[in-house]
């Protein structure tokens, strides 16, 4: 696309209510565009139009009206989520009109240098880390994209003197063409949002955009340890800048030291940085990170590899590592009670993302699990309930079906939560059981292995009554 400035007087169509869509159609005005933006939800649920109307922007809700996109539109900006299939978009397309996300927009608006963030796992993690460790450094960062600001607001406020800090998901690089992050890192890949991309094929490629305008100037952060992230190092055009849990990196890097150690010595490790005169600094200690698991100890190195090359001096890593309690409902640490540790992962809706949480702590665990029936059997958390769990306490649909594996699998003491009238007074007696059943060195973790929808609104609101259930327990303990 061209810079927003050049679509004064021409029609540019929005798709989509979102955050991201509301602050690209206040921009794309702003700069004298002759907005129109569509949402299939209906007008009573879309609250936002109503802002959008008073700046004089026409808003159509309730599906994707004909003769919405025609010759005459200059620019599409579509949600990230809303599939190239969907009509407006195809038909966008077959016209030859160029089809963007907000990220594109953004780009082309901000004065400050980006640090853009994406994966398949750990985004938001990382994209907040990287955001308290140039704030703890002095810097003055804008967390933006994915999480907090929306990318558009974020160009228009930022300085030259800030960062935007960017969480970047396939959806929307595959919506740029143009866009050239400062510093773009790329945490892993997986296959997942196959029913978006049709192959992953077209989800690498996209993650890969990230890269791809990218100068000798610039630095590409990626893992060394991902087969996928590390094929591309030969293609990219800016400074690499790897990190690396399995090798001693012989280069300028980040990676642990020493490379490889059992569970039982892994509070040994330490996490270095080899600069480009070969001189290797220590960071810290793997043990000393805010937030457990290996998984974390690699977006550590992300985060670290980032600021780096934002200028963060390596001395100045130690204490934001340290101090970095987690992102909320995702492995957050929520204190310590009578010398039990509280984590709120309610993110986890799904078998895998338990696993992976319990996969982080040696300590013995006290497991809240359960909530919406999608068929699944819960089988695979088996070997995990069986090492990791001392106890665990079921609720909402799943929570027979959760709590007869864990028998199977030889958990001592499995208590099941039936539901109440109100679903917040069911998640506060499943917090009473688990401290029953917890005593000092113990975790209590909720990490549900369940979508929220059978009892909450959100994974976010079953996390915030955990939080509220946890601080409650807190104030009853007079601790």
């Amino acid at each position: 696309m061209e810079h927003p400035k050049e679509y004064a007087n021409r029609e540019v169509v929005v798709l989509g209510l979102a955050r991201s869509g509301v602050s690209a159609a206040r921009t794309m005005h702003a700069f004298g565009a002759v907005v129109k933006v569509n949402d299939r939800k209906p007008r009573e649920e879309s609250p936002e139009a109503e802002e959008l109307e008073q700046l004089g922007i026409e808003v159509l809700c309730g599906g994707h009206p004909d003769g919405l996109i025609h010759p005459e539109v200059a620019l599409v900006i579509k949600n990230p989520g809303i599939p190239y299939t969907a009509s407006p978009v195809a038909r966008a397309i077959e016209l030859g009109i160029e089809v963007v996300t907000e990220v594109e927009v953004a780009y082309y608006l901000s004065a400050a240098p980006m640090i853009g963030i994406t994966g398949s796992n750990g985004k938001t993690t990382t994209t907040t880390w990287i955001g308290n460790i140039l704030t703890s450094a002095g810097s003055k960062p804008i967390v933006a994209g994915n999480i907090g600001t929306p990318l558009c607001d974020a160009a228009l406020e930022a300085e030259p003197e800030n960062w935007i800090v960017a969480e970047l998901s396939s959806f929307q690089l595959k919506g740029t063409r143009d866009f050239a992050p400062r510093i773009a890192c790329l945490l892993n890949v997986a296959e997942t949002h196959l029913d978006y991309h049709g192959s992953m094929d077209d989800y690498t490629a996209s993650k890969a955009k990230i890269f791809a305008n990218q100068t000798p100037e610039d630095t590409s952060v990626v893992n060394w340890d991902d087969p996928y992230c590390r094929s591309l190092v030969p293609y990219l055009k800016g400074r690499v800048l790897p990190f690396s849990m399995t090798e001693e990196l012989p280069l300028e890097g980040v990676y642990a030291e020493p490379p490889y150690l059992t569970d039982a010595e892994e509070p040994n490790r330490k996490i270095v940085y080899r600069d480009a005169e070969g001189a290797v600094h220590e960071i810290v200690r793997t043990a000393e990170i805010g937030i457990p698991g290996t998984y974390n100890v690699a977006n550590a190195m992300a985060a670290c590899a980032a600021s780096i090359a934002s200028g963060v001096r390596p001395e100045q890593l130690k204490q934001p590592l340290k101090e970095f309690g987690g992102v909320e409902h995702r492995l957050e640490a929520l204190g310590e009670i009578g010398g039990i540790t509280y984590y709120n992962n309610s993110k986890a809706t799904n078998s895998k993302a338990t696993l992976t949480a319990l996969s982080a702590f040696e300590r013995p665990v006290v497991l809240i699990a359960g909530g919406l029936d999608r068929g699944s059997d819960y089988e695979e958390l088996s070997p995990a309930l069986e090492t990791k769990v001392k106890a665990l306490v079921t609720l909402g649909e799943t929570r027979e079906r959760i709590a007869a594996v864990a028998r199977r699998a030889g958990v001592a003491d499995v208590s099941v939560i039936e539901p109440r009238e109100d679903a917040a007074d069911t998640l506060q007696e499943a917090v009473r059981e688990a401290v029953r059943l917890a005593q000092a060195g113990d975790t209590v973790l909720l990490s549900p292995a369940c979508a929220s929808w059978d009892m909450f609104a959100s994974f976010e609101e079953r996390g915030r009554v955990f939080t509220e259930a946890v601080r409650l327990q807190n104030a009853q303990t007079g601790e």
